[in-house]
């Protein structure tokens, strides 16, 4: 009876440790990913005050409200946070550019206009994004490729369609798609790069040019018309 007694103790004990054992774990796993969200969402703020230079880990370290230790043991370098927060926020953006662009239900020239306003929004709330593209289209560029599938979402598009179809109808003269695409981001990215300059030399403030640039949201569809015809 006693080595009976004493077997299920053992049994019942073992069940409960490898219990708790797995909630540990289970709990350690959420607080490293609450952790690495925490970070990611400091690192965000910091790099759009301050941009990717001027930022420091420390400061991203003291707008998660943990030490430089923790930060370093999750990511290694400012450039990797860097990159993995900027091609997530890519990837979040191209996965609503699908949207717009693969609804069948709106015309091409409606696409435009959702696409302008959506990616000039885009540029509001992350204004690394047009640098950090150029940077990686210059360095990695079938880097940036193999991690935000750009050529899919733009080519298999209802967009795309929509264009081969206006050609054909002799609604667009110029039948060059990539003609097409770079005056209509060029359009749209390029005040952005160039706003210290513009600012400097038209001496708007950032709230007057902020103004302007929502101008450009109902003006570039105009724009991309008056070119297509």
């Amino acid at each position: 009876m006693i080595i009976l007694f004493k077997s299920k103790c053992k049994i019942y004990l073992q069940h409960n440790f490898e219990n708790i054992s797995q909630s540990e774990e289970r709990k350690m796993e959420l607080k490293d990913s609450s952790t690495e969200d925490k970070i990611k969402n400091a690192a965000k703020i910091v790099f759009h005050k301050k941009g990717f230079a001027a930022s420091r880990t420390r400061d991203i370290a003291e707008e998660a409200g943990i030490n430089l230790a923790l930060l370093n043991y999750y990511f290694r370098s400012k450039e990797k946070l860097f990159v993995l927060v900027m091609i997530e926020t890519l990837s979040d953006f191209f996965g609503s550019v699908s949207v717009i662009i693969n609804n069948p239900e709106t015309t091409f020239e409606e696409k435009i206009e959702q696409f302008a306003a959506g990616y000039i929004d885009l540029i509001f709330r992350e204004p690394d994004i047009p640098l950090f593209i150029m940077s990686e289209i210059r360095n990695n560029p079938e880097q940036l490729l193999q991690k935000v599938d750009i050529r899919n979402t733009v080519f298999n598009s209802v967009f795309i369609r929509q264009f081969a179809e206006a050609v054909e109808q002799g609604k667009i003269k110029d039948q060059n798609f990539l003609h097409f695409m770079m005056n209509f981001i060029g359009l749209i990215v390029f005040p952005f790069i160039a706003k210290p300059l513009l600012q400097a030399i038209s001496g708007l403030s950032e709230e007057q040019f902020n103004g302007l640039i929502e101008e450009r949201k109902k003006l570039i569809p105009v724009w991309i018309k008056a070119m297509m015809n």
